[in-house]
């Protein structure tokens, strides 16, 4: 995806998710994050937007931690989300191409960093806050849903710190059914180790495979969705090995 459409989306993510947290009201539980009601979700996630927009506008080059939650709930609080919503997309609007600025996941630029990570972030929690309505969740489109796979898999859990982690080698097979993307995630007792293949490419003998569409198997291995939302074959061990372990933290 190009780095205008991203921005696209994710202006279109974090309306819904100011309209499904204004429907469902702030002390709505959250069924995908327990513990969490709407007020937290929306001051996690606008936190969250107004310090990414930090490194957009002022260019920080090293890693500057986050201003905090505030202290706000109600119609206040949704005005502050929906604010600073707006400025981190005017920000990432409003860059320039060449930014220089701190990341962390590779990328093909910061500006490429900071629009993919807060649409896959805005995403995840948009779902988030539509799951308090109990109703249908807006779907996510196929390229899109593949990207956020990339971003996990390839990204996050290539980290030293994922704790997706196994004495004894296992292999995990990701296959979407709607598009031309297969993901082979070798877990063992260090990071995992992913490599995306086209279609059936990825025909090896692995221990578990979750396969579905690109839109079910991103929000089931964000833990957005339960596992009965994809089609598991194999060692069920190994699929949850994934969702016991993969939380993305700092």
């Amino acid at each position: 995806m190009q780095v205008t459409e991203h921005i696209a989306s994710l202006s279109e993510e974090g309306r819904l998710l100011a309209a499904a947290a204004e429907q469902a009201g702030p002390g709505a539980s959250v069924p995908t994050c327990p513990g969490w009601q709407i007020r937290h979700l929306l001051r996690h996630t606008g936190m969250v937007h107004r310090w990414a927009a930090a490194f957009v506008t002022e260019g920080h080059t090293a890693y500057q931690p986050d201003g905090g939650e505030p202290d706000l709930d109600g119609a206040e609080l949704l005005a502050w989300f929906r604010e600073g919503h707006g400025h981190l997309v005017r920000s990432l609007e409003e860059a320039p191409a060449d930014l220089e600025c701190w990341t962390f996941l590779p990328a093909p630029s910061p500006l490429a960093f900071w629009s993919r990570r807060q649409l896959n972030e805005t995403t995840v929690h948009r779902v988030d806050a539509e799951s308090a309505l109990g109703g249908p969740l807006t779907p996510v489109s196929a390229d899109r849903a593949v990207d956020g796979i990339d971003e996990l898999l390839t990204g996050f859990h290539a980290r030293p710190k994922s704790r997706v982690r196994s004495d004894k080698p296992r292999t995990l097979r990701v296959r979407a059914v709607d598009t031309a993307a297969t993901w082979t995630v070798r877990i063992s007792e260090d990071p995992p180790q992913t490599v995306r293949t086209a279609g059936d490419d990825g025909t090896e003998d692995v221990d578990c495979e979750l396969s579905g569409t690109a839109e079910g198997l991103c929000l089931t291995l964000w833990n957005r969705l339960p596992l009965t939302a994809v089609t598991l074959r194999g060692d069920r061990a190994v699929a949850r090995l994934w969702t016991d372990n993969s939380a993305v933290t700092w």
